[in-house]
């Protein structure tokens, strides 16, 4: 069952020409790579033994709900606003090396989050359940290097405005802990005001836990 959502009158929306300028482009996506510092956070998610991966995707995508920028989407034709956005992400199956997408609601808790991501991850035989909704943010962490520059399949759909979030390996520097993470979004709804105001608030959340 998909979130609730508004539609946007687009003639009293201040962000109407810019909308329609960048969702005409060839290519209305952006992605921005930047390093968060998670020193304080990997050290409590241990403590916790807490999956990693699995709290990264609600620590991102908690904060990428209070940016109402990252919560607009195309529907049939029209400019809408969600609510909430829930959470997708890839769970590598190690037999295969073949990853699956998993789907999960958000919860108030990241306590609860992982419990509950942890089940559905663990017991989803298929690798794709089928299409995604509308409302999730796609998460796809790549562990395995540390990198400095990150680029998407695209699927020519210019309507997609599915944010996606990736991090890589966690790194020592200058005696703190952190990650390269980069965040795709669509220009018709995102600025780089909104990435900003993203990577702020997930540094407060990090530094915080």
């Amino acid at each position: 069952m998909a979130n609730s959502y508004q539609v946007i009158d687009e003639k009293n929306w201040e962000r109407a020409m810019h909308c329609m300028v960048f969702r005409n482009s060839v290519e209305p996506a952006f992605c921005v790579t930047f390093e968060v510092d998670i020193t304080n956070f990997l050290s409590k998610i241990r403590e916790q033994q807490f999956s990693f991966t699995i709290a990264m995707v609600y620590a991102v995508c908690k904060c990428a709900n209070e940016i109402e920028a990252f919560r607009y989407r195309f529907l049939d034709g029209k400019v809408i606003l969600f609510d909430k956005i829930d959470t997708a992400f890839t769970y590598l199956n190690q037999d295969t090396e073949l990853f699956k997408v998993v789907n999960v609601p958000i919860q108030e808790s990241i306590g609860e989050y992982i419990e509950l991501a942890t089940k559905i991850a663990k017991e989803q035989k298929e690798y794709f359940t089928g299409p995604l909704g509308n409302d999730v943010f796609q998460c796809s962490p790549m562990p395995w290097i540390t990198y400095t520059h990150i680029s998407h399949t695209n699927s020519g759909k210019k309507d997609n405005a599915t944010p996606l979030f990736d991090w890589g390996k966690y790194y020592e520097k200058n005696g703190r802990v952190v990650i390269p993470l980069s965040v795709q979004a669509h220009h018709s709804f995102v600025d780089g005001i909104h990435i900003g105001k993203f990577a702020d608030e997930l540094q407060k959340y990090l530094d915080k836990y």
